[in-house]
């Protein structure tokens, strides 16, 4: 699941902090190779990073077919990020945290179920179904 947090800054401090709150240390971090990354490794944490600067954008580490080691994930969602923030035509900074709010609670649900509409009215299940 995406932890979607707005930031006063983007600094290593920052992300160092956000990291450390929201995963566990036995969790594998993918990313670039921005030089901020560099305390991961010292965190406990796993950490693989594809090197754009060489035009490298997934890499295949284990040999099984699979490119697993990209942050394509992420980056994808910062562009789900932005095209929900367009129609809006300017985001004032002391709202952009609701929105990106509404954002992630739309990424999150992935799908509208019968069982999430029931939910979201406060109606109950019922199995009866007869005339």
């Amino acid at each position: 699941m995406a932890q979607l947090w707005v930031a006063e800054r983007i600094d290593s401090a920052t992300l160092r902090d956000f990291v450390g709150r929201t995963t566990r240390r036995d969790v594998r971090l993918y990313s670039d190779e921005w030089g901020g990354y560099a305390w991961v490794a010292s965190s406990g944490r796993e950490h693989a990073t594809v090197c754009h600067t060489a035009r490298e954008w997934a890499r295949d580490d284990d040999g099984d077919g699979l490119r697993e080691v990209h942050n394509n994930t992420l980056e994808g969602l910062w562009t789900g990020l932005r095209n929900f923030l367009r129609p809006f035509r300017g985001v004032s900074k002391w709202y952009l945290d609701e929105y990106v709010g509404i954002f992630q609670w739309i990424h999150t649900i992935k799908g509208v179920t019968a069982d999430f509409i029931r939910a979201l009215f406060g109606l109950h299940l019922t199995t009866d179904l007869g005339p």
